[in-house]
């Protein structure tokens, strides 16, 4: 009987399953999967529908062998979350504490675990990690200006989007070689937006930080703020922290700063002045954190973009190398048009590369490693 492992990925505007063979699983590069399902999810009312539908329809087909495990994206492992893990009672219970870190997904990613495990009772369930990536920082850029204590209780730069960027961390040296692993920086940019940069595969420095909020602006999220401005709208507005929470979560981002979207595809077709300056403002502080993260590395060889934003938006790639062309960073026209994967000028100093996220394939391949070595 076939075996397969499934990658369920829940992230805040969508649900990915993708469920791989055993042979498949073997490959050296990803294959297309046995199966694959989508579906974009408008608000958390539509994720119990959307995930069942999707979760019927893989068991439908599948039936000729066995799913003999499920890996999950979980967005937040804390401290002690560092490799991939079969999800245990006691293990979903301290994930389930970390829930205030990541109000927009941890709930939905657990979700997904219960959903699969009634669906698949018999397969191990295995939680990938997006906070693991970033375990090899050095302590120094983990820490907070604040009292030790604090960092003792795990109040650190935790990074997100890990999963993304260990793709590309696996992917790059196959498509450019090891010299551009020396350093690179990556950008995630979709509804959740972020960079990391690497030295030899490895995260040493990420713009998000203790939660999924800071770093850069993103589709509806605000991105780092000072933290003064949280205390001037309780304490001067008279917001209340619930109050706070929606406005820097769901009501910021380039939906605040447009009123238009918080879609790029339709602010790139906006006449709005607003949308406009959301699009600037957006390009600015990608341009300002690739400064900081190469100040970081002690130099850049390539940048690599990813995610819905980084995939299709040959616009906004143009203008963020134009931001960084300070480093060398230059994009050839007719390839960023394109879509790559190689989209740098002949004459660029720092390569650039698009590569599609696929975070299902590092998902299953690791649910199926850990489960096979009995977690």
């Amino acid at each position: 009987m076939t075996r397969f492992a499934a990658a369920l990925n829940i992230g805040s505007s969508s649900i990915k399953l993708a469920v791989y063979s055993e042979d498949q699983l073997a490959e050296r590069t990803p294959p297309a999967p046995f199966l694959s399902a989508r579906r974009t999810v408008n608000g958390p009312a539509a994720l119990d529908a959307a995930l069942n539908d999707v979760l019927r329809q893989a068991k439908a087909r599948l039936r000729e062998g066995g799913v003999a495990a499920v890996g999950h994206r979980i967005v937040h492992g804390g401290r002690d979350f560092t490799a991939p893990a079969v999800l245990t009672d006691a293990a979903l219970a301290d994930l389930t504490a970390l829930a205030p870190l990541a109000p927009l997904h941890q709930a939905v990613n657990l979700a997904g675990v219960r959903a699969a495990m009634e669906a698949w009772p018999d397969a191990a369930q295995v939680g990938c990690f997006d906070t693991a990536f970033h375990r090899t920082q050095p302590r120094v850029a983990e820490l907070f200006a604040l009292p030790a204590a604090y960092a003792d209780e795990g109040v650190i730069r935790y990074g997100f989007h890990g999963l993304s960027y260990t793709h590309i961390a696996r992917t790059l040296p196959g498509l450019v070689g090891e010299r551009p692993r020396g350093r690179v920086i990556a950008a995630h940019l979709g509804a959740g937006a972020s960079m990391c940069a690497m030295k030899g595969g490895k995260s040493v420095a990420t713009t998000m930080g203790f939660t999924a909020l800071d770093g850069l602006p993103m589709a509806h999220r605000s991105g780092a703020v000072d933290p003064g401005l949280v205390l001037h709208l309780i304490e001067q507005r008279g917001m209340t922290a619930a109050e706070v929470r929606t406005l820097l979560y769901e009501q910021s981002g380039l939906l605040g700063m447009s009123g238009v979207s918080d879609d790029m595809e339709m602010l790139l077709r906006s006449e709005d002045p607003a949308a406009r300056l959301a699009i600037d403002h957006y390009v600015y502080r990608a341009g300002r954190e690739i400064g900081s993260l190469a100040a970081a590395l002690g130099g850049l060889d390539a940048l690599v973009f990813t995610g819905g934003v980084g995939e299709n938006a040959p616009a906004i790639r143009a203008a963020i190398c134009t931001a960084a062309d300070w480093l060398g960073v230059k994009a050839d026209e007719d390839a960023n048009a394109r879509g790559g994967p190689q989209i740098s000028a002949a004459d660029s100093a720092v390569s650039v590369w698009m590569i599609p996220a696929n975070e299902e394939w590092g998902i299953a391949s690791d649910a199926w490693r850990t489960s096979e070595a009995g977690g």
